[in-house]
């Protein structure tokens, strides 16, 4: 049996790291581990400024039950092509071009598949928004769709009136391609490890990717970012296909999540008829790369889900 830190820092042998052009060209990394005897498939996409490197053992996880996994990083981030000239911004553009790639890959993804297994897809916070916004727009038609954390709103620490206002006001000002704080000015690192996951070791698995392949490290969003997230948003909670969505749904949510909104999400989990599994002041936002008790109850959830798909 493979012990968890070794699952976490060793790229597994069953996998491989490739590149797909969207139509534009832009290049994207992607990732594929194909499981010995498949159930079913799973696109499994992550939040910004991930990199598919942080999933590597809840990758194996699901590999182990029978799912082939396969990721790209987004564009703009990871080992995908940056899109701006100073690579440690995370510009995003507008999220629109994001969902876009996603309606491209998953079309192609989907034909590649063989048999009549069911194809899954997750997303983790900015991704769970982009999965949900492509199943509503029609750029994606999963058997299931699994939202972990989704970014269905914004916590900002100004509240989001003001907030609002502020990201406006530095995108007229000429700010957007800027991050909203100079690395040495930012979130310090055990904030951040507070807003991420309360488990330190898993937290740290970031570094140890980034110090082997230093070109994967992204830092603080863009003045743009924020705004295009926000517009996002907006537009998706105010579009009436929303209430039209019946796909089978899991929704995981983080109630004492510092970076996005849960109240947002358990309110579109109602409109869409989603399945909730909560998590009190015991999560943080990355419920896959928490502490065990945490982690392994969300894992339980997806695969509960997932046998409900297979059968």
């Amino acid at each position: 049996m493979i012990d968890s830190l070794t699952l976490r820092r060793t790229f597994p042998a069953g996998a491989t790291l490739s590149r797909w052009q969207a139509p534009d060209g832009w290049d994207h990394r992607r990732f594929d581990w194909p499981a010995e005897r498949p159930v079913g498939r799973l696109l499994f996409q992550t939040g910004r400024a991930d990199v598919i490197e942080k999933y590597l053992e809840v990758f194996a996880h699901l590999v182990g039950r029978g799912w082939s996994v396969t990721a790209f990083d987004w564009r703009g981030q990871g080992g995908s092509g940056r899109l701006l000239a100073d690579r440690h911004v995370g510009h995003g553009g507008n999220f629109s071009g994001l969902v876009e790639d996603l309606r491209s890959f998953w079309r192609e993804w989907r034909a590649d598949g063989t048999g009549n297994l069911p194809h899954v897809l997750i997303g983790h916070s900015m991704g769970g928004h982009l999965a949900l916004r492509a199943v509503v727009e029609g750029a994606a038609d999963p058997d299931g769709l699994v939202l972990v954390a989704p970014m269905l709103g914004l916590r900002l620490p100004t509240g989001p009136w003001l907030g609002a206002v502020i990201i406006r006001l530095m995108t007229l000002l000429g700010r957007a391609e800027r991050g909203i704080w100079e690395a040495k000015e930012g979130p310090g690192h055990h904030t951040r490890q507070r807003n991420l996951t309360h488990d330190v070791a898993r937290f740290e698995d970031e570094a140890f990717w980034y110090a082997q392949a230093p070109e994967l490290a992204l830092g603080p969003p863009s003045w743009g970012w924020l705004e295009s997230a926000m517009r996002s948003t907006r537009a998706l909670l105010r579009d009436p296909r929303l209430d039209r969505v019946s796909l089978s749904t899991l929704m995981l949510i983080a109630e004492a999540d510092r970076l996005v909104d849960p109240c947002a999400a358990a309110a579109v989990a109602t409109r869409i008829g989603a399945k909730v599994e909560r998590f009190g002041p015991e999560a943080a936002h990355e419920l896959l790369r928490e502490v065990d008790p945490v982690r392994l109850r969300a894992l339980a959830a997806i695969d509960g889900f997932l046998d409900g798909l297979a059968a």
